[in-house]
């Protein structure tokens, strides 16, 4: 047997371990008796054995291959409940608002606390809604042919996630904290879904971190349908550690007037790719894509983001950082799409990226594809080293070679950090950067 032959074969079974795994527990997921929601996951398996996982072939997959995810096998096993809180305790000590967490992707009450809601406003377990009332998630929960394969996996084998419902008007003062730990090898599917209807706000933050150790997959969906005027930030910020596996869709449709934030941190995993898309289905939106993400050793992060302008007068703009070191890569690709008759867009994307070895890699394909007259569009792209003149500024000033180069990183880091508005997130966000950074101690000890 040809070695093509053999990695054929190998993605083969690795299919086929998926569509037994669904057989074996699909008829007891969450919602299963919801004939629509039954039909739905059937569909996506179908898809996922048909065409497979996405491989390099495909040109959004070109750069990222998931071939040593296929060779893995993860169990089914829950984490003991002191590994859980071992994990968590640091983090939710420290939380303020409406705290939801999940264990290898199940809802643990005993760890959350959702406190008191304002009138109109639901946070809950997924899987309680969908066995309650599935009908309340039906025009949200999404579509078999909804993005790649791996986004069709999720919807087969969701079990849980998070429900969050802001009725008209409603204004949540303090963050929705959704807090994913990977404690136990093994797969977890979270799906989540937001809606939020006219007029209404909300911060949510989800926040996915792991044990080290053990080897883990996470493949996670976040779908947001944000009605008139309604605006949405939403934080994603991913540590799991150097053994994880991290698969993410971020897909979000916007009415009329909408605004939705999205910052997205990426500091963990083995590999790691995040697709975020949001789509202008009224005049007068606007979004705000803000990311930083940072790997080093031979970690793998890629992100595809894609803003659809399918509406006049809609403005987007978009900011994302990324630091590799070691022999890690870096993957960016922005699609802003401005559909014939969206005029008067005004789009902005930018793609920076700091190499700190001889060996790190970057790959980024910022693009515009322009179907209207009347729009104002731009982007760009550096991929580049420390600034050696910054450098020598420091060191005149009596900082040591080391110290000057840490902080010059930081500060690489710090303009996409001050995009985060409320205070307790972007202070919680820096401190995970700071942990991460060369020389991160130092840089703790100044902040």
């Amino acid at each position: 047997m040809s070695g093509v032959q053999q990695q054929d074969a190998a993605a083969a079974q690795a299919v086929q371990r998926w569509t037994q795994e669904f057989s074996r527990r699909g008829a007891s997921l969450p919602g299963a008796r919801a004939p629509w929601l039954a039909e739905v996951r059937r569909q996506a398996i179908e898809r996922f054995a048909g065409l497979g996982w996405p491989g390099t072939g495909l040109e959004d997959w070109h750069h990222t291959s998931l071939a040593v995810l296929q060779q893995q096998e993860f169990p089914d096993s829950g984490a003991a409940a002191d590994e859980s809180l071992a994990l968590a305790e640091p983090l939710l000590g420290s939380l303020a608002g409406h705290v939801l967490v999940f264990v290898d992707g199940r809802y643990d009450a005993g760890l959350s606390r959702v406190g008191d809601l304002p009138a109109g406003v639901r946070v809950e377990s997924l899987a309680a809604v969908l066995e309650a009332d599935p009908e309340l998630v039906r025009p949200y929960f999404g579509t078999a042919e909804d993005g790649a394969t791996t986004a069709a996996l999720n919807l087969a084998l969701s079990a849980d996630g998070a429900y969050v419902h802001l009725g008209r008007g409603a204004a949540l003062e303090e963050p929705v904290h959704l807090v994913f730990i990977a404690a136990a090898r093994g797969a977890s599917f979270p799906r989540n879904v937001i809606v939020a209807e006219a007029g209404a706000q909300a911060t949510i933050v989800e926040h996915y971190l792991g044990a080290d150790g053990p080897t883990t997959f996470t493949n996670t969906v976040t779908r947001g349908h944000l009605d008139r005027d309604s605006r949405i930030t939403h934080c994603k910020l991913q540590e799991e550690s150097a053994q994880a596996f991290h698969l993410a869709d971020t897909d979000v449709l916007q009415q009329r007037g909408s605004t939705f934030v999205s910052h997205a941190l990426s500091l963990g995993a083995r590999l790691a790719r995040n697709d975020i898309a949001t789509r202008f289905a009224g005049e007068g939106c606007e979004t705000l894509f803000n990311g930083l993400y940072y790997a080093d050793a031979r970690r793998h992060v890629d992100h595809h983001t894609r803003i659809d302008h399918a509406t006049p007068r809609c403005n987007s703009r978009e900011y994302y950082r990324g630091i590799l070191d070691g022999a890690a890569r870096g993957v960016f690709a922005g699609r802003i799409l401005v559909a014939e008759g969206a005029d008067r867009t005004d789009a902005v994307q930018r793609s920076d990226s700091l190499l700190l070895s001889k060996l790190a890699q970057a790959d980024t394909r910022p693009e515009l594809e322009i179907y209207a007259d009347d729009v104002k569009c731009a982007h760009g792209a550096t991929v580049g080293q420390i600034d050696e003149t910054g450098l020598f500024y420091l060191r005149s000033r009596g900082l040591d070679p080391a110290h000057a180069r840490n902080l010059l990183i930081y500060a690489f880091a710090a303009e996409t950090l001050q995009r985060i508005e409320l205070e307790p997130l972007r202070r919680r966000a820096s401190a995970a950067v700071r942990r991460r950074l060369p020389g991160g101690a130092a840089l703790e000890e100044l902040a």
